[in-house]
């Protein structure tokens, strides 16, 4: 049996490859149900996001090329047509890929921790499907494992990456606690919803969204919460704002230096703290002249996601030896767990072969009249020399041989539960 991960992603793979191979849920789970109908996998996992398609599995047969022709088969795709895009990885490699994505190392924006999620998400979805067993239950454990040591020992998660983030990253850092300030956010766009979201999550005080198209700021408000206005109402709130970050396709300039002036008067010139992430730019460069105006461009931030950036990329040489360690570790306990499992499989169908055979010499007696008393005694004592007449001649020779490891190894396995009770007794 082999563990293989199989799949595409942003970097091996174009949108319009990873388009074809894309499953939805409910493909999933109907993909899940076909591997395990056609014999392909004894266990087996999809993960499918935006940015990768992969299929994690314990592979029945020999090569991974099945594996790779279902999929093409799945989607009806020309044989080897996406072979080319196509990656897999065996064994500890695979292993390594897993705790890899799962900690955000493989991600489009590394140390992005939405990846953990999905993959959590994925592995519910197989278990509900019933194609997560004993192997890739244990793996998964380890990879969420491996993910939060990551997110815990190194900084990779800690420093923001994106524009939105930034913005509100250096809010934080101006005010500190963001629950006493008002938030204006000009424009309604995506990146105007990220900062929002950020906004929220620090617990902003209170939140104004301003747009041009006034239905668009009542969606946002709805969802995140504080109140919208339209562009011609930000002259009669610009005073009450704290913060102001902007986002827009304007192509001239929103805030002008007397709208800011008049409202520092009504402020009476309390500070406000400004983001232009907008180009071309909202707000005029001449508001930072004011002495009470703290503005910032999308430069400005810039120098913060590259800084950041590089935090991520040390932090990640950290998080490389972490997956090493943990990927290794699970190695050895599923090679050693390979090793042990067909042993005692065999010993437990021995036992069963041994019982059945004394259960039927039993029961042929008793349906002959035989004394039942008599009968379970003997069946017992022949149970007992039939399972013991291997193991204690077999030691009995390792003795007569001097192999101590053996015997050793004889007494952990075979008394332990025995020293146990002792111990139990004792204690008693």
């Amino acid at each position: 049996m082999k563990l293989l991960v199989l799949g595409v992603n942003h970097e091996t793979a174009p949108v319009d490859i990873r388009e074809k191979v894309s499953f939805s849920p409910d493909e999933v789970q109907d993909a899940l149900a076909e591997l395990r109908a056609e014999g392909l996998a004894n266990e087996s996992v999809i993960l499918s996001t935006c940015n990768r398609t992969e299929i994690y599995t314990t592979l029945k047969a020999d090569t991974p090329q099945c594996l790779r022709d279902w999929l093409h088969n799945y989607f009806q795709l020309e044989p080897q047509s996406i072979d080319d895009f196509l990656y897999e990885y065996a064994d500890l490699d695979a292993i390594k890929h897993m705790m890899r994505v799962s900690s955000g190392l493989n991600s489009l924006v590394l140390g992005e921790p939405q990846i953990l999620g999905q993959i959590k998400d994925a592995y519910n979805l197989a278990h509900k499907s019933e194609t997560v067993h004993q192997t890739l239950d244990s793996l998964f454990q380890y990879v969420f494992k491996t993910a939060k040591q990551v997110r815990t020992d190194t900084a990779i998660g800690s420093s923001p990456v994106s524009v939105a983030f930034s913005a509100v990253a250096l809010s934080k850092q101006f005010f500190g606690d963001l629950s006493q300030q008002t938030a204006l956010l000009i424009g309604a766009g995506e990146t105007t919803e990220l900062v929002a979201r950020h906004l929220k999550e620090s617990r902003i005080g209170k939140l104004i969204i301003a747009n041009r198209t006034l239905s668009k700021a009542h969606q946002l408000t709805e969802s995140l919460g504080g109140y919208a206005i339209s562009l011609s109402e930000i002259t009669d709130h610009l005073h009450e704002a704290d913060m102001i970050i902007t986002s827009t396709a304007s192509p001239e300039p929103i805030l002008k230096k007397d709208m800011v002036g008049a409202a520092l008067k009504q402020r009476r010139n309390k500070p406000i703290f400004m983001v232009d992430i907008a180009v071309p730019r909202d707000i005029e460069p001449s508001v930072g002249d004011f002495s009470d105006t703290y503005l910032y461009t999308v430069d400005d931030l810039q120098e913060i996601i590259e800084e950041n950036k590089r935090s991520r990329k040390d932090a990640a040489l950290e998080a490389e030896e972490i997956v090493e360690l943990q990927a290794e570790s699970f190695m050895m306990q599923y090679q050693a767990t390979q090793q042990v499992s067909p042993i005692i499989q065999s010993y437990r169908n021995h036992a069963h072969g041994l019982k059945d055979q004394v259960l039927s010499e039993a029961l042929h007696h008793l349906e002959h009249g035989g004394d039942p008393k008599e009968l379970m005694t003997k069946l017992a004592n022949q149970l007992t020399n039939k399972i013991l007449h291997t193991p204690t001649s077999n030691l009995h020779q390792a003795g007569l041989n001097g192999q101590k490891e053996v015997v050793d190894a004889a007494a952990q396995i075979l008394l332990s539960e025995q020293s146990d009770d002792s111990n139990s007794s004792t204690r008693a």
